[in-house]
């Protein structure tokens, strides 16, 4: 017999897990489904000081654990498949396990996040979370007075190098065009940074770093001229790729609505998706803030609006 679920709960990161205390608290008795990444983004930040409750700053691994060992005190049941199949049309919910298992569920909350995009170099890969990031608010105080890169073209990536122009001593704004695709106040404020210098028609193709036992840092940046074809080396302490995210949504096309990006639609500031009983917290439904504490709280009002649905 399928197993049959007052409140399921795709995706465990700060969303997922906060949704699980909430509603294990409200008595719902929720299973969470981890995914294939579980934790989320958090657990590929080196060192988090702007989450609540870490006053000396902690990594991000150990800040998602926690929650996740707290949503399990309240009595979370979570698991470690993958949902690869729902169908929300009629209650309740069908879900597929890792292809085979069939559930159901009377409300669902999706909490599966977003994946940062990566330029995709080898060497970029070996830096992760060692002087490269894609979270200038998450990571830039680490770089207070040294030099940094942004690597995008687009509002956040002007965004983030504004950002960074009020730690780092020098902001080099990399682009692969030969314009921003930025908003001209966006550009304008860029423009009008000193410390920021923009680098155009310039092709990153590897990162540049030193490699002593299990240490790692970066020292530089290795870019191509479109144009030129010229290879120059650029000092660095720092880079920060800003060339957007993907939510993880392809599972719900056609199931909830979405926008043209790919995000969940929800109503409002209330995490309500098209579908009633189906809800949406963290990343997945925010292409704003991103941060893990705003996911949080999303999954804290996913929770309580599946308990409300479920009492009306």
């Amino acid at each position: 017999m399928s197993e049959k679920y007052q409140c399921l709960i795709i995706g465990g990161g700060p969303a997922g897990y906060t949704a699980g205390i909430y509603a294990s608290r409200a008595g719902l008795s929720p299973v969470i489904y981890e995914g294939m990444q579980p934790g989320g983004q958090l657990t590929i930040t080196s060192e988090v000081e702007n989450f609540p409750g870490y006053p000396e700053g902690e990594s991000g691994p150990v800040i998602v654990e926690d929650i996740r060992k707290q949503a399990l005190r309240m009595g979370a049941d979570i698991r470690t498949g993958e949902i690869t199949e729902v169908e929300f049309s009629k209650r309740p919910f069908r879900l597929v396990v890792d292809y085979e298992n069939e559930v159901f569920a009377e409300t669902v909350i999706i909490a599966t996040g977003a994946t940062a995009r990566w330029l995709g170099l080898e060497s970029e890969a070996q830096y992760r979370g060692f002087g490269v990031s894609t979270c200038a608010t998450c990571d830039g105080a680490f770089f207070k007075g040294k030099t940094v890169a942004v690597i995008g073209g687009g509002d956040t990536a002007l965004e983030e190098a504004h950002y960074l122009s009020k730690i780092a001593a020098k902001v080099y704004l990399v682009h692969r065009r030969d314009q921003f695709r930025a908003s001209k106040t966006m550009q304008n404020r860029i423009f009008n940074t000193p410390n920021i210098e923009p680098i155009l028609d310039a092709i990153p193709t590897e990162v540049l770093g030193e490699k002593q036992g299990f240490s790692r840092k970066v020292t530089g940046l290795r870019v191509q001229n479109k144009k030129t074809e010229i290879i120059t080396d650029i000092a660095l302490d720092g880079i920060f790729v800003a060339i957007g995210v993907t939510p993880v949504t392809e599972l719900f096309a056609g199931q909830i609505d979405l926008d043209e990006q790919g995000y969940i639609k929800t109503q409002g500031a209330r995490p309500l998706t098209s579908v009633p009983g189906v809800f949406a917290a963290g990343d997945v439904q925010d292409p704003h803030y991103r941060q893990a504490c705003t996911a949080a709280a999303s999954g804290c009002k996913a929770a309580m609006e599946a308990e409300r649905f479920l009492i009306h």
